[in-house]
């Protein structure tokens, strides 16, 4: 038998990783603190919980996320196809139903004869071969035990969870289905503000009352989940440019244009719950229930969830990490993937647990270390991000802005086009390396 790899977290990071390392012949225990041991955002004790929104976004090859996707399908992603057998209609995204992939994954997990589920938190490291996926909601004792390994202090940012409405508490007729430009069907529910209703919105949003940060909390905000009374914060059309635009959307009994637009995602396959897009905050439960209640089709609603912020903790990754998430300088073959890494997203924790399950297992059979095209896949470009950026280092997702640009291509479209076509062309080299 191959050697035994303790796994700790189980989340996206460590459950895609655990399945790879058992794929390859190796045991693992996975430890997974919950439910003897709660978090500030966790609602449930399952295995790959989906924490903040239940969308793993856009599958469009010339989109980043779409492109990453495209380079873990080739590389053989375990909890991408499970993923897609949870799904729920969202347009080009890929969104689920948290319930039905928290199970696919933990099935799959447990039909694998030599995986075994310890449900107790781990508070020290030992000498066992080790891949820490505890998360961005890491418990304090790991996260003090982590901070050994980093000699930083301050590894955390914070961000915001949106809320959950009942379906049979929304009033559909000021709602209509239909994506933007007609595209994805009946996969988004759209609620309409006309100017006056809008604007009424905006005035209380602003000055609605927040849970209280400190100054420092306030000024470790992550940007791709700002809260959306922060965001309007930036000025009034802000959130009209961003989660509330109009464009593209008419209600398709009346032909009629709104001044902003709310989206709803469904939650479940059931569809009786949907997600409010873009609606990460930090208001009190009272002041969401009374402001958001001035959407029109919301006046009504029943929250099953209200949105919260919540703590996530990163290690400083260039000291830490190398571009196989590797702890540098560590005699234990010993890892740490997924948020707490200090990558950003769903999906791009996915790939961490990925590569340093193939990482661990190339270690632990004697391989030589494989290089990753860094300057071609958008997985090279992260895992060289996070072991290098050179100065102020923040946690980062998918984006065409950490590859090398294509300047001989003009037309946007194409040119997104031609990075889908570069990366895929590589990735027959890259299976070599692995």
């Amino acid at each position: 038998m191959k050697q035994k790899v303790k796994v700790i977290g189980g989340g996206l990071a460590g459950c895609e990783c655990a399945l790879q390392l058992l794929e390859a012949g190796h045991p693992v225990d996975m430890y997974e603190m919950r439910p003897f041991k709660g978090t500030g955002a966790h609602s449930t004790d399952g295995l790959a919980e989906l924490v903040c929104s239940n969308s793993l976004k856009s599958e469009e090859p010339t989109t980043a996320s779409g492109l990453l996707k495209a380079e873990l399908d080739a590389l053989g992603c375990k909890l991408l196809s499970l993923a897609r057998e949870a799904r729920v209609p969202s347009g080009s995204a890929l969104s689920v139903d948290r319930k039905m992939f928290s199970e696919l994954v933990e099935n799959k997990l447990n039909s694998y004869e030599h995986f075994r589920l310890i449900r107790e938190e781990v508070t020290e490291l030992d000498d066992t071969p080790t891949v820490i996926a505890t998360g961005p909601l890491t418990s304090d004792a790991m996260a003090a035990e982590i901070s050994e390994l980093s000699g930083e202090k301050r590894l955390f940012f914070y961000d915001a969870i949106a809320p959950i409405v009942s379906a049979e508490s929304i009033d559909y007729s000021k709602a209509y289905f239909g994506g933007r430009y007609g595209k994805g069907g009946d996969d988004y529910l759209n609620l309409p503000m006309q100017r006056d209703e809008y604007e009424q919105f905006y005035s209380e949003l602003v000055s609605a009352q927040t849970v209280v940060l400190h100054d420092f909390e306030k000024s470790e905000l992550f940007e791709g989940c700002m809260p959306i009374e922060e965001m309007a914060k930036r000025g009034s059309d802000t959130i009209r440019f961003g989660p509330l635009k109009p464009i593209g959307l008419r209600n398709p009994d009346t032909g009629e244009k709104a001044y902003a637009v709310v989206q709803l995602r469904r939650e479940n396959v059931a569809g009786d719950c949907f997600n409010l897009v873009g609606f990460q905050t930090n208001l009190t439960y009272a002041e969401q229930k009374r402001v958001f209640g001035l959407i029109p089709a919301l006046k009504n609603a029943e929250f099953l969830r209200y949105g919260i912020m919540h703590r996530n903790t990163y290690v400083y990754a260039p000291k830490v990490l190398d571009e196989r998430f590797r702890v540098k300088g560590s005699v234990t073959p010993l890892y740490i993937a997924g948020q707490l890494s200090g990558v950003e997203g769903y999906v791009e924790s996915i790939m961490s647990g990925m590569i340093a399950g193939y990482a661990m297992i190339c270690e632990l059979f004697g391989d030589a270390p494989y290089e990753l095209p860094r300057d071609i896949t958008v997985v090279g470009a992260l895992c060289r991000y996070i072991a290098s950026c050179p100065t102020d280092f923040k946690p980062m997702n998918a984006n065409f802005g950490i590859l090398p640009p294509i300047t001989d291509v003009k037309d946007k479209k194409a040119r997104k086009q031609a990075y889908y076509e570069r990366s895929i062309s590589s990735i027959p080299m890259l299976l070599n390396d692995f």
